[in-house]
């Protein structure tokens, strides 16, 4: 919707409904001191058309993966999405759908969290799962505070290295008051230490949190992690930044874990600057009645017609502060309904050959690259359509010579990894083709496209 400014007629009539002289009487609460006693130092205004022209020519500034070659993950990935999901949650009856507190006259809406909650529970291999999260990062910080509020006065989580770096920041920020212990596992050829992890290991430890696949693209052996988990009564987190994987590798629930969380804007929601996200979280039935956020059930009227209600929590656990169960109250409500679509669209063995299709393109490009002078593939572990190459040159002066060309080569891990020094983290998705992954290889060997 464009905004259309107000008159000087309608702000004087707003002023005396109101009873004040002036908009700026509106701000006589804020202290002299701290107002600015000179205009904006603004342009000029320009005309509806004007502005829009400008708009339109800083648009073509930016980079998109439509108009480049784009190498990009870490977290956002680059997947088709076929046209029939936006236009079924373009209908006015979903996108106008609000809040299933009343479910006598909401039933359409959860329905459709019910169909998402089941296909997060086949996906991941668990028994229940709620009605999503507000992203990956925010999934995975709830899931620690689970396993506290579960683990009998606990207060120690270990976290892989190798989880994404924002989840580990968002978990950092939940927990800055909570007296939760927060230890960092170290990775050892990509993948989470065991052998420090085993060092770690004690009767206070809630949780041990790994991604799955992780930050790098690498496989971590849950089978391996959750044995040691559980061998001293903790629980095993799995973090799943690329859900796409699930449909190719053993589900985290078959390995042993007993929470996963993840993040699925893979699945036919668009990457939209970094957002929005949706993240799912699911559990065993153990631990059903501390999941956090909604939960919708299914049950029958008393005309024995199937139907859908909230369950398990009340709608007062939002507002009772620190005792909450949770205090997320609100759900991705469009998102999972785009979530649902695009699973239902492509159904098991489609999402399981459009997983190996990742698989491969990524293999292709893996193998390209390892090939080039100076490069070298960093890690020797499985991984998916993520890994992990060791350049020749600062990552970032690479990025910015292969931009030039049109192309987005991967993201630069030193900042969030010092040891990683000139690693650069490369995704390959369906999206990319023979011809882009070549074009990526020729450029990193140097050649002008």
């Amino acid at each position: 919707m464009r905004y259309l400014p107000h008159t000087d007629v309608e702000i004087q009539q707003m002023l005396d409904t109101i009873g004040v002289s002036s908009i700026e009487e509106l701000f006589s609460g804020v202290p002299e001191e701290c107002r600015l006693k000179r205009p904006l130092d603004l342009p000029v205004g320009k005309s509806e058309s004007e502005l829009l022209g400008f708009l339109r020519e800083l648009s073509l500034k930016n980079i998109t993966v439509s108009t480049c070659d784009s190498f990009l993950g870490g977290g956002a990935y680059n997947h088709f999405i076929p046209a029939v999901v936006d236009h079924l949650v373009s209908r006015s009856e979903f996108y106008t759908a609000y809040t299933p507190y009343q479910p006598e006259i909401s039933q359409g809406t959860l329905q459709a969290i019910f169909e998402f909650q089941t296909l997060i529970c086949q996906l991941t291999g668990m028994d229940v799962a709620n009605a999503s999260m507000y992203d990956g990062a925010s999934a995975c910080a709830e899931a620690v505070l689970l396993t506290v509020r579960a683990g009998k006065k606990r207060k120690k989580v270990l976290l892989s290295e190798t989880l994404p770096p924002q989840y580990r920041e968002t978990v950092a920020t939940y927990c800055r008051y909570l007296d939760i212990e927060l230890i960092i596992i170290a990775h050892a050829n990509g993948v989470t230490d065991t052998a420090k992890l085993q060092t770690l290991l004690d009767d206070q430890v809630a949780a041990v949190v790994v991604g799955y696949p992780n930050y790098f693209g690498q496989v971590e052996d849950l089978a391996a992690i959750a044995e040691l988990t559980h061998a001293v009564g903790a629980r095993l987190v799995a973090t799943v930044a690329e859900p796409l994987s699930l449909a190719l590798f053993k589900s985290p629930g078959e390995l042993g874990a007993d929470v996963v969380v993840g993040e699925g804007q893979s699945f036919g929601i668009p990457m939209s600057y970094g957002g929005p996200g949706i993240g799912f979280f699911a559990v065993r039935k153990k631990d059903m009645r501390v999941l956090p956020g909604r939960l919708v059930g299914e049950t029958v009227d008393q005309d024995g017609k199937r139907g859908f209600v909230l369950t398990l929590a009340t709608r007062e656990q939002h507002i009772r502060r620190e005792k909450a169960t949770s205090n997320i109250c609100s759900n991705q409500g469009m998102c999972i309904l785009m979530v649902s679509i695009y699973l239902a669209l492509h159904g098991k063995q489609g999402l399981r050959s459009l997983a190996e299709l990742n698989y491969a393109k990524a293999a292709y490009a893996k193998e390209k690259i390892g090939q080039l002078d100076g490069f070298e593939i960093a890690f020797s572990g499985e991984s998916f359509n993520e890994f992990v190459v060791t350049c020749p040159e600062s990552p970032t002066v690479l990025r910015q010579r292969l931009e030039q060309q049109g192309i987005l080569a991967g993201i630069d891990l030193v900042k969030d990894y010092s040891a990683l020094e000139n690693g650069l983290l490369v995704c390959v998705t369906e999206q990319n083709n023979r011809e882009q992954i070549d074009r990526l290889t020729d450029a990193l060997a140097g050649g002008d496209l």
